[in-house]
This record gives structure tokens, C-alpha cells and sequence, in this order.
């Protein structure tokens, strides 16, 4: 292999695991309020992060995913959240191919 593809595969590299998502220490922790986010406060914060990330540009006391949860089930909560703004995977399920 020459020098320059090895040089351009280990930045590709470098690149994606620099990527990796981390580990979350607070998880299964409660807040200050002692509560842990589960299933419908992800899925409330996943419908709402448009608005949050705007606010969180201006604000550093505002954090887009809440750090306090219970793992999986807000995760889904939120990604759900995000589906049902952002239109799904299935947005072009009810279309017709039309015919030429």
C-alpha cells in the first residue's frame, strides 16, 4: 500500500472512533431533585430539541439530553421525540409511484 493511502486510512480512522459515543456516569443516578428521566421525559425531550437546541446556543444553563436517565428507555423516548417531529422513516409510505 503507499504511504499516502495509509496516511489517509489511519485519519479516517482517528476520525470515527474520535466519534465513539462515551460512556454516561449519571446514568440510573437521580437529579437534584431526586428524579431520573425514564421513557416519556425522553420522548418529551426528544419532541422539543428543535427549540431547546436554539436556546442551548445562547444559554449554557440549558443542556439538550438530559444527563440523569435511566438508560434505555429514555434513549428510545427520545429518539421516538425525534421521529415524530422530524417525520420518520415512513413519511413516504403512503405515496404512489405515479406511472409514465
Amino acid at each position: 500500500m503507499k504511504p499516502m493511502k495509509v496516511v489517509s486510512l489511519l485519519l479516517c480512522l482517528c476520525l470515527f472512533i474520535s466519534c465513539a459515543a462515551g460512556t454516561n456516569p449519571m446514568k440510573n443516578t437521580p437529579n437534584d431533585k431526586k428524579e431520573t428521566a425514564g421513557f416519556f421525559l425522553g420522548l418529551w425531550h426528544g419532541i422539543i430539541l428543535p427549540v431547546t437546541f436554539v436556546i442551548s446556543l445562547f444559554t449554557s444553563d440549558v443542556n439538550v439530553y438530559e444527563t440523569h436517565n435511566n438508560g434505555g428507555w429514555y434513549n428510545f423516548g427520545f429518539v421516538l421525540g425525534l421521529a415524530i417531529i422530524f417525520g420518520g422513516s415512513g413519511g413516504g409510505a403512503g405515496t404512489r409511484m405515479r406511472r409514465r
